[in-house]
């Protein structure tokens, strides 16, 4: 008799068992499933944009700026007579590419210090809060001009601007959980067996502390979309030609009264964006939440 025998102790097992839990309690929240389809339908457009976009976004054509949706163009043109809604979907590249990578700069360096301010505490928690604390002292948009300002307009520039001005936040965040989890017994056990400071933080404290970072995180993108598009719409984010949301809201303002297609289409692209992270952070927070899991 060839059997395979499965035991509570298995890990593969105990992981299924949590991603299972997870994604029932996850699809309860109807809103939060709107918002990943949502989610992969905009990441499906941005991946697919050179072959969905009807036009080319850079391309312009004087003769018919600013015409309204139509057979031809069906959200219109703008000033330029580039249509717009190719300009939304490769649009969607960028808010994204922008997005998640910010999000990436402000979660590598927030996790690290709010992890080495957490654990240590004392002289090392007091000087790098307070750091924290000056930088959070300031509204995000504000910060992120100076730093574009510091630094140069460009997409690039304004990945690190954005990442910057949300690392207190994940070290915030990461501080308290890092704490808390700490003082548990199983941290103990390991220092008691010589375990090292980085062995210790990255195998026992910070995989415990996941599910907060995780929200946050997916929350966080949305916001630095929102920080993008105000950038852009500034003049000192992405520049022309590229098509980003918030750069073709600042060059369509001035002709919202004749041709409001031109602001209106952008912003629901940002509007829709940014509901549908916000959707599912709500989601997970709720999926990943301990007290639900009884």
């Amino acid at each position: 008799m060839n059997e395979t025998v499965i035991t509570a102790a298995d890990p593969g097992t105990g992981l299924f068992v949590q991603l299972a839990g997870f994604w029932r309690r996850f699809r309860k929240n109807r809103a939060a499933l709107v918002g990943l389809v949502l989610l992969l339908l905009i990441f499906l457009l941005a991946a697919l944009a050179p072959v969905v976009s009807p036009y080319n976004p850079y391309e312009g054509n004087l003769p018919q700026s600013l015409q309204g949706p139509s057979g031809n163009h069906w959200l219109g043109t703008d000033h330029l007579g580039r249509d717009i809604l190719s300009r939304i979907f490769y649009g969607a590249r960028i808010s994204l590419r922008v997005g998640l990578i910010a999000v990436g700069i402000s979660l590598a360096a927030g996790v690290m210090v709010g992890a080495v301010a957490g654990y240590y505490g004392g002289l090392v928690d007091l000087g790098l809060m307070r750091v924290m604390d000056i930088m959070m002292a300031f509204p995000p948009i504000l910060l992120a001009l100076a730093l574009m300002i510091l630094l140069g307009r460009g997409i690039e520039n304004a990945m690190v601007a954005i990442g910057i001005v949300y690392i207190p936040e994940y070290a915030r965040i990461v501080r308290g959980s890092v704490m808390s989890v700490k003082e548990n017994d199983y941290v103990q056990a390991a220092l008691a067996l010589g375990a090292g400071d980085l062995r210790v933080i990255f195998l026992h404290v910070l995989p415990n502390v996941v599910a907060p970072i995780i929200i946050r995180a997916t929350m966080g993108v949305s916001q630095a979309i929102l920080e993008t598009a105000g950038l852009g719409f500034l003049g000192l984010g992405v520049q022309e030609p590229f098509a980003e949301w918030g750069a073709m809201l600042g060059s369509g303002r001035g002709y919202f009264y004749n041709a409001p297609h031109v602001v209106i289409f952008p912003g629901l692209a940002i509007t829709i964006t940014v509901m549908a992270f916000n959707l599912l952070g709500d989601g997970l927070r709720d999926a990943l939440d301990p007290r639900l899991k009884q």
